[in-house]
Formats: structure tokens, C-alpha cells, sequence
């Protein structure tokens, strides 16, 4: 089914970092594993999961590669477009 009107690509870039995150902490890696993996600052990967730095195709590869998942499961729906702020209680 094609969605009626255009889509925000603003939302779109939202939803691929929240399902980042999702599918980061899923296969239990923290922001610092991760962008070590692929090369990049903490910062970097932080502002891909926030929805603010847009990401070209290569960069989508190259995530889904390190989280284990095929490239077009970075666009399915997140399970929730609710973030937490600040950093994750201590255990």
C-alpha cells in the first residue's frame, strides 16, 4: 500500500536512527563498541541515532553490517518513536 502525500524525510531520518538504536542495544552493543566498529566517533553515531545527521547508503551498509541485519531491516518501522535522554541509569 503506498502512503497517501508526501512523506517527511525529516521523520524518515528519525525513524532509521531511533531503529539503529533499537537494534544496537538488541544485539548489546553500546554506543562506544559500535562506532568503534565502523570508524566513527561516539558523537557521530549519537547524532545518526537522534535523527539529525543524514546518512547516504554506504553509511546504512556499513551499520547494518556491524549490527548483523540486512540493510533495508534499518528501514522498517521502529518499535517506538520515544527516546530517553541523558545517560542509562547505572546497573
Amino acid at each position: 500500500m503506498v502512503p497517501e502525500g508526501p512523506e517527511d524525510p525529516d521523520q524518515i531520518l528519525r525513524d532509521v536512527g531511533r531503529r539503529i538504536q533499537e537494534l544496537r542495544q538488541a544485539v548489546g552493543l553500546t554506543q562506544e563498541q559500535t562506532a568503534e566498529r565502523l570508524g566513527i566517533t561516539v558523537r557521530a553515531l549519537a547524532y545518526i541515532e537522534a535523527g539529525t545527521r543524514n546518512l547516504t547508503l554506504r553509511a546504512m551498509t556499513q551499520i547494518a553490517g556491524v549490527l548483523g541485519v540486512r540493510t533495508t531491516d534499518l528501514l522498517l518501522p521502529p518499535a517506538t518513536r520515544e527516546t530517553r535522554r541523558g545517560r542509562p541509569r547505572k546497573r
